[in-house]
């Protein structure tokens, strides 16, 4: 059975023609679908009664329940997720002048095991379908109009590529939600075999990878991806994305206190950036998780020498703002809450 939340817009009319249904019926399941927001096939008024009973049965929409809500003084949101298997996943709200980003998940918890990060903390349950990941996306889009999505929730996208894509395709297709495909950012921590793959898919969107530590030996302890696809593996990879597609990547790293913090890391970190064309580093402070707390966040001082270096080595480099922190908003923290029953 699929679900309409799987079906991109160019498909709906073959689908109908296939039952001897008017094509214009197409656009109005769009619009229902789309620009009213439905979450039931009865609200569709401008459909026949029968027509809406036969997509009841052939095409249901996803269920998707908002189990919990935890709001930022900053004003970031986020939302816990429930299918109907039990399983739930975290989205995240954050507002900002003249933007209203979503950040979400494309796995029930996350294989990978970055040790700073909460939603790896018991590992994966399953991969999401492309019409959870969409369910995840109109659950926020209810709440304000979506102008970035950065996928950078629980799981790994590249873990889950096929469904990952369909499902951004869906958000990005003309007649669907038609959210641009710059506005879109993709998040890995490293799986190699994905870059190849998106580079092939032709489609404009932004690619982040998490990187975290300027060497093997470091990042062996804080992401066991890197003993599948070390460092140097990462960035060849990397490099060759960006000489295919002409794309930025942007480097993620999360500064641990008196872990990947000093001065010798800023600088063994913009010589391994430098390699790669067209990148760019997002420095994070930490924003800590409950499963370690051994992990601090750096004081300011800190970050700002950390930053330093880079600029003078002529790395392009933001230094983000944390959000929600009080929302518990890093990511699988709120699930972690939710599961121990806190």
């Amino acid at each position: 059975m699929r679900k309409a939340w799987s079906i991109l817009p160019e498909e709906w009319k073959p689908i109908l023609t296939e039952r001897g249904l008017r094509a214009f019926r197409a656009d109005q399941i769009l619009q229902s679908l789309y620009r009213d927001y439905i979450t039931d096939w009865d609200q569709a008024t401008t459909l026949p009664k029968d027509f809406r009973e036969s997509l009841k049965t052939e095409f249901p929409i996803t269920k998707a329940e908002t189990l919990d809500v935890s709001t930022s003084s900053d004003g970031t949101q986020k939302l816990l997720i429930g299918f109907e298997d039990g399983n739930a996943v975290e989205t995240v709200l954050i507002p900002a002048t003249g933007r209203f980003t979503q950040c979400i998940s494309t796995q029930v918890g996350c294989p990978m095991g970055c040790a700073f990060c909460a939603s790896g903390s018991r590992g994966v349950v399953r991969s999401l379908t492309a019409d959870e990941i969409v369910a995840e996306y109109m659950a926020g889009r209810r709440l304000g109009e979506i102008t970035n999505i950065v996928v950078m929730g629980m799981g790994e996208p590249f873990m889950n590529y096929d469904e990952t894509m369909r499902a951004l395709k869906l958000i990005n297709a003309g007649k669907g939600p038609n959210l641009g495909a710059r506005h879109i950012t993709l998040s890995t921590c490293g799986v190699v075999p994905g870059f190849a793959k998106l580079a092939a898919e032709g489609i404009q969107f932004e690619l982040s990878v998490s990187l975290h530590a300027p060497n093997d030996t470091l990042r062996n302890e804080l992401m066991p991806v890197n003993k599948r696809w070390p460092i140097d593996e990462l960035l060849t990879a990397c490099a060759d994305y960006t000489t295919k597609t002409k794309r930025i990547i942007t480097f993620e790293y999360t500064v641990i206190k008196g872990v990947n913090d000093s001065r010798a890391c800023a600088e063994e970190l913009a010589r391994q950036v430098r390699r790669v064309p067209m990148a760019k580093v997002n420095l994070i402070p930490l924003s800590p998780v409950s499963h370690r707390p051994d992990f601090k966040t750096p004081d300011d001082q800190t970050l700002l020498m950390f930053l330093d270096v880079l600029m003078k080595n002529r790395v392009q480099t933001m230094l983000r703002r944390s959000r929600g922190k009080d929302a518990n908003a890093a990511c699988g923290q709120l699930r972690l809450r939710h599961l121990e029953g806190n």
